[in-house]
Formats: structure tokens, C-alpha cells, sequence
């Protein structure tokens, strides 16, 4: 989306209509970023700035990974789990 020069990221959001589309109890926990980072709504936008909305993770990625890791057992996961047969450990 094209917007004018010395908008601010709350302006930019009112002019994209991505606001009206989400419920009011979704819209409180959003965040706002540029480009990953967290940021204000007072935000000056500069070209070629990218918005995001982030919604809030469901699970922890550390704890998803661990329960993960346990339904599947050592020795199908991890980075040498596809070894060749007589290969040194680790290559």
C-alpha cells in the first residue's frame, strides 16, 4: 500500500481498512512491528517500511519443541538423524 510521506503507523493502519476487518477483543492483543522489531503507533513511517500485525503466540516455541521432541525420541530428530549405515557419529 502507497501512503503519503510523514504518516504514522496508527494513520497507516486506519487507511489500509485492516482494522474494521478485526473484532475488538482480537485488536487488543495485537502488536505492531516493522519489519519483526516491536514498534509505536506514533511510528513516523519511511519508504519502504513494512507493517506487521502479530497476533500472540499460542504456545512457547521452546516448549513445543521439547514436547515435540520427546513424542518422537532421539533418534528420528535432531541434525544427525539421517546418518549413513557405518558413518562416523555426527557425519
Amino acid at each position: 500500500m502507497e501512503v503519503e510521506s510523514g504518516i504514522t503507523v496508527a494513520e497507516a493502519l486506519q487507511q489500509s481498512g485492516m482494522l474494521s476487518a478485526i473484532n475488538g477483543s482480537e485488536l487488543d492483543q495485537l502488536q505492531v512491528s516493522l519489519w519483526g522489531r516491536k514498534a509505536p503507533l506514533d511510528y513516523v513511517l519511511r519508504e519502504q517500511d513494512r507493517v506487521e500485525l502479530c497476533r500472540p503466540l499460542r504456545v512457547d516455541p521452546k516448549l513445543a519443541r521439547r514436547e515435540r521432541f520427546t513424542r518422537q525420541g532421539a533418534k528420528s530428530a535432531g541434525l544427525f538423524s539421517k546418518r549413513r549405515p557405518g558413518a562416523k557419529a555426527g557425519y
